[in-house]
């Protein structure tokens, strides 16, 4: 009984340190044993214990193996069976208990050896000290991450509380309960992440295709709006792919569309304005935390700038992400990103979630050689449907809104 102790426990408990219940001890330092002193595996050689032995709970991985000489003279590091094995660099703190048909042999420096006093206690034993490890190592690193086994001094000097037998293994068997619970609610939660993926794609799907909303025959018809943009387009009505009223286009005929400047950091004269590179647009978001000023020409100022409710496309790294532009102030932009900017009254949101849906199926892509990339002149010619505008609306309404309880949803599975 100790004098201090973190807690009470029940009368039939008994505080005890982790010194009280087995013995431990460290591998051998790095200069006992080298690789120079590894020999082939024979009859007569001796197993090294590694600590992936530990982490992946397996005694029969590796190969290495050294003479019965070196073994001798390194025997106060040779194993039992039932000894503990504690992975001690790398992944530090998994825990393996060897089997009684382990191959005589001895740790390496990687591992720490436990040998208990008595097995009786081995799975309560194991549960606490995996719990100390977790304490120690928040304490420090205000994480869950062990980032080294304490000291023996320390790690010995652990307070553990000690349950009778029978009530260690009616704790054990509790816990294993709840664990499992635990086990089965986390693979749900899994199976509901990737049915709320295929649900946004669903919706995208019936979206684009004319399915997600109904049509109104009040609606202007989309060719009337694409002879506003160009009356010497050419309008096809493919109502195999999409209901009567939407026409299939290409994205040029909707949008004009530019590059930036290409970026040159000794390029000192000009007017210095804020511009976005590929790495500060996401989908449908941006990152401002490293925002740089960059020299323009008046002349270059009209092609480069941003303004509210243009629609930006990366050219590179994941290739057609895009993102509008809701801001109230101007940007410019680097050669990279596409602007595009609707010739006349469209939904900007909906070509947003065009282009999610082209992504998400694999229908976007880029040439080049090496790191891929979408050209302008790919870009023009990306075949695009044409709904309504008053269509468009409605569509895009509807899918913030089912989207918006699907966020929900996956909001409430990482609390």
């Amino acid at each position: 009984h100790y004098e201090q102790v973190p807690f009470e426990v029940p009368g039939s408990w008994v505080w005890c340190t982790l010194g009280d219940l087995a013995f431990y001890k460290k591998g051998p330092f790095g200069s006992s044993l080298t690789k120079a002193m590894f020999v082939p595996k024979s009859n007569d050689t001796y197993k090294v214990y590694e600590q992936k032995n530990a982490i992946q709970k397996d005694n029969t991985l590796g190969s290495y193996f050294i003479t019965k000489e070196k073994y001798d003279s390194l025997i106060g590091f040779a194993i039992q069976p039932y000894d503990i094995i504690v992975s001690c660099a790398g992944t530090i703190g998994e825990t393996y208990v060897l089997p009684q048909n382990s191959q005589e042999g001895i740790i390496n420096q990687a591992l720490m050896l436990i040998r208990l006093y008595s097995r009786e206690i081995e799975q309560f034993y194991l549960l606490y000290f995996d719990f100390i490890l977790k304490e120690e190592a928040y304490k420090e690193s205000k994480g869950t991450a062990i980032k080294n086994i304490p000291p023996f001094d320390v790690l010995k000097g652990f307070h553990i509380p000690l349950p009778p037998i029978s009530e260690q293994q009616r704790i054990l068997k509790e816990i294993e309960h709840w664990f499992s619970l635990i086990d089965i609610i986390e693979r749900g939660k899994d199976d509901l992440q990737t049915t709320i993926k295929q649900a946004k794609s669903k919706i995208l799907d019936l979206a684009i295709h004319g399915k997600l909303v109904p049509q109104d025959p009040n609606d202007e018809p989309a060719s009337e709006l694409l002879k506003r943009i160009n009356s010497k387009a050419e309008i096809t009505c493919d109502n195999g792919h999409y209901p009567v009223g939407w026409i299939e286009t290409i994205l040029g005929e909707l949008f004009s569309h530019n590059t930036g400047k290409a970026l040159n950091s000794s390029n000192k004269e000009g007017i210095f304005k804020d511009y976005l590179t590929t790495s500060n647009v996401y989908w449908n978001k941006f990152d401002f935390t490293a925002i740089k000023q960059m020299p323009f020409k008046e002349s270059e100022l009209n092609k480069c700038t941003v303004t509210k409710g243009d629609l930006l496309v990366c050219e590179g790294g994941d290739i057609g992400r895009s993102a509008i532009w809701n801001y109230d102030y101007d940007i410019c932009i680097q050669n990279h990103i596409h602007r595009l900017r609707p010739k006349i009254d469209l939904c900007v949101p909906f070509y947003y979630y065009t282009f999610a849906y082209l992504k998400e199926n694999n229908l976007i892509g880029g040439k080049g050689i090496g790191l891929l990339g979408l050209s302008s002149n790919a870009l023009h010619k990306i075949e695009m449907p044409l709904p309504p505008l008053a269509e468009q609306q409605r569509i895009v309404q509807k899918i913030e809104e089912l989207f918006s309880v699907l966020d929900n949803i996956q909001n409430a599975l990482e609390v």
